[in-house]
């Protein structure tokens, strides 16, 4: 049985959260929803400026304690949602939102707990479910072919040695299941090169790709953001921590294609003089990350990239052509065993 408590006494760092603050201005107060609660890092900032009203959400059940001290010590001013990405459009009921914050990295009470199945280290059950999930990681492994299994590691997780690996995961498991973390990475560091010194973990990319296909990560990413740009008030913006080359693909497609400023023609969106699709004022393209100190207390930060938007005047539409570019990640995270 996971242990409910040890979330609450995890020290949780929130990555570039100066940053964040300065981009949401809040110090005339406003709406502001928290996509990613996790230990309530921008939450509680937030909540310091004293006009200001905090909506978050988490869809992970072991951070509600966490949420239930700030319900008390804020009644009135925030509301906690054990929500996905996907039902962000339904919090907000008909106020206007200032700004959307999204912090796509693992949380250090979801890597620091060993039972989630998250960390390379540990040896418990292979999980790696954020919560409100319908699959587990080691349901994946055992029961997926290996056509499938090869998709996965391979397009969600841009592993070159998924071939390797997933022949070696179908041999492991004909004579016996795996169930554990350890095992899987046995079996990865077994499959992988042995010219990985000084780079990262050999089973960071499997890991990834199990984690986002449980999670359905890349649909949660899209629709959130979808649904983030419909409630957001002119004026108000969006600002996304992304930490791998999946996520900023998306986030750096969806604001430069749909501002003001798009420089040239998307085959996925056609070109045109009507100013009225754009939902974004001009998009400056500007990454932030964190600085050396920041990174020197919290290491997991230093793959962080901070982008964000600002929504225009312009009648809300709705970004299809976000799915299109995007539907073969969106594909893999709908099949089935």
């Amino acid at each position: 049985m996971i242990n409910l408590t040890s979330s609450s006494e995890t020290p949780h760092f929130p990555v570039m959260l100066d940053e964040v603050i300065k981009i949401c201005s809040p110090d005339k107060g406003g709406v502001y929803i928290d996509c990613t609660f996790g230990g309530g890092g921008y939450s509680k900032r937030l909540l310091k400026f004293s006009k200001t009203k905090v909506i978050a959400l988490d869809r992970d059940k072991f951070i509600i304690n966490i949420s239930k001290e700030l319900e008390k010590k804020y009644p009135n001013r925030f509301f906690f949602h054990q929500k996905k990405f996907s039902e962000l459009n339904t919090v907000a009921g008909n106020q206007s939102v200032d700004a959307v914050v999204f912090d796509l990295g693992l949380s250090s009470i979801q890597l620091n707990n060993l039972e989630r199945g998250f960390s390379f280290n540990s040896k418990e059950t292979l999980d790696m479910s954020m919560g409100l999930s319908t699959i587990s990681a080691e349901e994946v492994v055992n029961n997926f072919s290996e056509q499938k299994l090869k998709s996965i590691i391979k397009i969600l997780g841009e592993e070159k040695d998924a071939s390797r690996i997933v022949k070696n995961i179908i041999k492991t498991r004909l004579v016996k299941k795996i169930t554990k973390v350890d095992q899987l990475v046995a079996i990865i560091e077994k499959s992988k090169k042995k010219n990985y010194a000084n780079k990262i973990n050999p089973s960071t990319k499997t890991f990834q790709a199990l984690r986002i296909f449980v999670n359905k990560e890349i649909t949660e990413l899209v629709t959130g953001i979808i649904n983030a740009t419909k409630i957001l008030k002119p004026g108000g913006k969006i600002l996304i921590i992304s930490f791998h080359s999946i996520e900023d693909k998306i986030i750096k497609f969806f604001f430069k294609n749909f501002s003001l400023n798009r420089s040239r023609p998307s085959r996925y969106i056609p070109e045109t003089n009507d100013k009225n699709i754009y939902l974004f004022t001009e998009y400056k393209n500007k990454i932030l990350k964190p600085t050396k100190l920041e990174i020197s207390k919290n290491f997991p930060s230093r793959s962080a990239k901070l982008r964000y938007a600002i929504r225009n005047k312009n009648n809300y539409i709705y970004p299809s052509e976000l799915l299109k570019k995007f539907k073969k990640y969106l594909d893999i995270e709908e099949i089935h065993a």
